[in-house]
């Protein structure tokens, strides 16, 4: 998924279709996981936003408990644990000081597949390594937003992060943004 993800962005730039220096990645769940390894792995994007991610393969693939996902772990990434030098390889949260560009997280407080847990340390690793971010968890959600209002904070607030990083006015006012640090 980094590999064609960064392939994407590639084309988009050679098609002229968009600016390499304002270029971002989002996305939910693996998108999130996706998100944080580009973010990690690759000095290629200069902004992104996890929903609810996942970092640390290990935590995530050692207690699948539903059968939808049961192989997902296994058919992705390795046996686990027979294959845990990969897992730990790949997870963003054993690099945090690879991580590079603008990077915001949001996450369920009681989400259960990606904890808060799964955020956290990136988002402190951030902070740390004096990279612009922002932490917003939300009370009562889970894995994937389901109540309206956050949904749409989410949407707002990550505009609003990006137009903070790209340097452009939102065509809406923002309420409630995040609280960026680094910036």
């Amino acid at each position: 998924a980094v590999v064609s993800t960064q392939s994407t962005g590639e084309f988009l730039v050679q098609q002229g279709w968009v600016d390499p220096e304002k270029l971002a990645i989002s996305g939910g769940s693996a998108g999130g996981f996706t998100t944080m390894a580009m973010m990690t792995f690759r000095n290629y994007f200069k902004a992104g936003v996890s929903y609810y991610g996942v970092s640390n393969l290990e935590a995530l693939c050692g207690h699948v408990e539903h059968k939808f996902e049961l192989r997902y772990c296994e058919q992705m990434v390795g046996r686990y644990p027979q294959d845990m030098p990969i897992y730990k390889a790949r997870s963003p949260i054993h690099h945090a000081e690879k991580l590079s560009g603008a990077i915001g997280f949001f996450q369920g407080s009681v989400d259960m597949i990606c904890p808060p847990t799964q955020s956290i340390p990136l988002y402190d690793a951030a902070v740390a390594n004096g990279i612009p971010t922002f932490y917003v968890e939300y009370e009562g959600e889970g894995h994937g937003f389901r109540k309206a209002p956050n949904i749409q904070r989410c949407l707002s607030n990550e505009i609003y992060f990006y137009s903070r990083v790209f340097g452009f006015e939102p065509a809406d006012k923002t309420e409630n943004p995040p609280p960026i640090v680094n910036l």
